[in-house]
């Protein structure tokens, strides 16, 4: 036990001695992680918040038309701005000053009205409600186009999610405009309601509770345990480079004539390491309650979560003191350990889920996911932050960033003794 806090006092001497490390360890990841958030959280914001402005040329000027710019308006997500011309709205979304227009073409309403009108008399004819036998056998209507512009530069989701609100609104005109007809050739009552209109079936979403309050995801609660995880793992550059320049400056080599196993060397540096990281888990979490509010972002709820977080934060420490470990005893300089060491940070974070969801990714990528202990630790803290979850929840993550820890630190004991005893 002394030799670990002659060790670990050790370490601690070093890293304070060095106070641009320390400023890089602590500061720049709350720089990073409050320009991703505010840079995020428009996409976390419910549509009201910013509309999306939109041009229509009204070539119907009929209750269709009607139809589709109330339901724009009615969304809040749009801003309806009226042009003249197809030509002039075009030119304006492709060169880039608009995202989207849409082009109503002329008589929209009235053949609309014409086709129901015509199927709805076919059908009663064949069941001989009327005397239609008579009549000559209808043309084809043609049908009608309404145009869609998109920016070259707009996302394929936001096309999506657009082409599929219009064809919703539409398609319910055109059965709403079926049952109006019906009812025009059933009854000669336009008060009377035969045929109901409204939605059968909706649909609602249910979002995990909290005492009786609905939890809503928001940026700072996807952002915060996101970048913690990041500038946790990030400590493996420091650290590994520690490690190798003891090696290079010969430090390790007057620890070996001390009684004093590699082991123990390693664990006061777990020690120290596994300090700061939870300092930056601290500092992450005040930035979070303190300072977030005051940007104009969500204040992150951490009521009754503390013990899980800190659980998370130790576990996910660990995995990453343990990698830095393994990192640093078998790189030789440090311009071995300082590139790769950044650079696998970063392929962890993209494979884990920090950059980009595991669900949108291509399926090879997703299984990947799976081995990146980022992914483990971010899993674990979205349980207790979004999944409202118990420790047992967590359990199988704390597991696996246990074992990682575990596996890796003794692969650095293992090499170490075999390099030194050739």
């Amino acid at each position: 036990m002394h030799k670990l806090l002659a060790t670990t006092k050790k370490e601690l001497l070093l890293l304070t001695r060095d106070i641009g490390g320390i400023a890089i360890l602590f500061i720049m990841p709350l720089v990073l992680i409050v320009t991703i958030t505010l840079i995020q959280d428009g996409t976390f914001k419910t549509v009201t918040d910013a509309k999306i402005a939109v041009l229509v040329v009204d070539n119907d000027q009929g209750s269709v038309s009607e139809t589709i710019l109330n339901g724009l308006q009615d969304s809040n997500a749009f801003e309806i701005i009226k042009k003249n011309t197809e030509e002039e709205a075009k030119d304006l979304v492709f060169s880039g000053k608009y995202q989207l227009a849409i082009i109503i073409p002329e008589k929209l309403s009235e053949g609309l009205e014409q086709k129901v009108a015509q199927n709805v008399e076919g059908i009663i004819a064949k069941f001989s409600m009327s005397d239609s036998k008579n009549q000559q056998a209808s043309s084809p209507f043609q049908s009608k186009e309404v145009k869609l512009y998109f920016d070259p530069a707009t996302q394929v989701s936001f096309k999506s999610s657009v082409k599929n609100g219009i064809d919703k609104m539409i398609s319910k005109i055109e059965t709403q405009s079926i049952y109006k007809a019906f009812q025009e050739q059933i009854t000669d009552d336009p008060s009377e309601t035969i045929f109901a209109t409204d939605n059968f079936i909706t649909f609602k979403e249910i979002l995990p509770k909290d005492d009786d309050k609905e939890m809503i995801p928001n940026s700072v609660q996807h952002n915060v345990p996101a970048w913690t995880l990041f500038a946790i793992f990030f400590i493996i550059v420091p650290l590994s480079i520690n490690i190798v320049k003891e090696k290079s400056q010969g430090t390790f080599v007057r620890l070996r004539t001390n009684p004093v196993s590699y082991a123990t060397v390693l664990g006061g540096k777990t020690v120290v390491y596994l300090i700061v990281c939870l300092i930056q888990f601290v500092l992450m979490l005040l930035i979070g309650v303190y300072l977030f509010p005051h940007l104009g972002l969500p204040t992150l709820d951490i009521s009754g979560r503390l013990p899980l977080l800190f659980v998370v934060a130790t576990f996910a420490g660990l995995a990453a003191i343990g990698l830095g470990l393994l990192l640093g005893t078998i790189a030789r300089t440090q311009e071995q350990s300082a590139p790769f060491g950044a650079t696998f940070v970063v392929i962890l974070a993209a494979l884990g889920g920090v950059w980009v969801p595991v669900f949108i990714m291509p399926k090879i990528m997703q299984t990947l996911s799976h081995i990146s202990p980022m992914n483990w630790g971010l899993n674990a803290f979205y349980d207790v932050f979004l999944r409202n979850g118990s420790f047992w929840d967590i359990l199988p993550e704390i597991i696996l960033l246990s074992l990682f820890f575990i596996i890796t630190t003794l692969i650095a004991i293992v090499y170490n003794e075999k390099k030194n005893a050739v």
